[in-house]
């Protein structure tokens, strides 16, 4: 459904994006995370045509950005961060010129307006000016535009931006709700928003993309954690012959907590402690870790720090 290649957009001598590929397929939903900075925004607004390349190319159901803006446009619905809204006009006036704008005609325009409605929660409010609509409502105005023309993909910048947790908790509903009839982009620096919604994460690093996974593959961890009673420096060297051990890490400065990457069907407990146990290390607590997103986006942080592979 959306192909991007080796897609870079630089700001004079500043590298907003670098080298970015990904394939997002047809009724996904994929969260692009990263802190504020990272090059999100700059990706939606290369993949909605509202700014260009500096090289590598973005497609839409096999359609070149560069070549065919309009045609992308016409299969895309976007909410930018600060969604643009027309604060006097009533929220059925605003859609429908929204429809019209995007090329709805005739008396689809009714319907489609109708359909966006009920899907955001608004047909209580279709009368009302969007000045005397709360920031929540707002923000389901900004997503009922972006619907209204029924897009094949659409793109949300930071939806529950600024909103309080019942706001937030509805829109993701709303989100997860939209994600049965369209592809979804979603960008967020949120992790919470991540876990919500989303089927897949896109991690952003400072314009490169460091991770690209399915949600649960990434929660799926490859590590145990082992406490020791006292500073045991040699762990690495102790534990790194353990059968399926891949890497042993410190996870603290006082030697005592290490963290044991391993690689197979089963985490290699027995194992380390029957090791353990010949080196004579009093050991404290042992456990397959429960990974979280917040701590695999800190790992990708640091390994891209140190330069290393993510």
């Amino acid at each position: 459904m959306i192909t991007i290649r080796n897609l870079t957009r630089h700001y004079g001598s500043t590298v907003a994006v670098s080298d970015v590929s990904t394939d997002i397929q047809r009724g996904e939903i994929v969260g692009l995370l990263g802190h504020n900075g990272a090059g999100k925004t700059t990706v939606m607004k290369i993949l909605t045509g509202f700014l260009d390349a500096t090289s590598g190319t973005v497609k839409v159901d096999g359609l070149e950005i560069g070549d065919h803006r309009t045609e992308v446009q016409q299969r895309i619905g976007y909410l930018p961060e600060n969604a643009p809204l027309y604060e006097e006009m009533s929220v059925q006036a605003y859609l429908e010129t929204i429809a019209a704008l995007r090329g709805v005609e005739g008396d689809e325009v009714i319907s489609r307006v109708a359909e966006a409605l009920e899907a955001t929660d608004l047909l209580d409010r279709v009368d009302a000016p969007i000045s005397t609509l709360s920031k929540g409502l707002r923000q389901r105005v900004g997503i009922a535009q972006a619907i209204v023309h029924r897009p094949d993909v659409l793109v949300l910048d930071e939806p529950t931006n600024g909103l309080d947790p019942t706001q937030i908790q509805s829109i993701r509903a709303l989100v997860r709700k939209l994600g049965t009839q369209s592809t979804i982009l979603l960008s967020t620096h949120i992790l919470q928003e991540i876990e919500a919604v989303c089927d897949r994460v896109l991690v952003m690093i400072k314009g490169q993309l460091v991770a690209d996974a399915p949600l649960a593959s990434l929660l799926d961890s490859q590590r145990v954690a082992l406490t020791f009673t006292t500073p045991q420096p040699d762990a690495p060297k102790g534990l790194g012959g353990v059968d399926g051990v891949t890497e042993v890490i410190a996870d603290d400065s006082t030697g005592c907590s290490w963290v044991v990457r391993w690689h197979g069907e089963a985490p290699p407990v027995q194992a380390l402690i029957d090791a353990c146990h010949a080196k004579g290390w009093g050991l404290a607590a042992i456990a397959p870790e429960q990974r979280t997103l917040e701590g695999v986006f800190a790992d990708l942080q640091r390994q891209h720090a140190l330069g290393g592979d993510a």
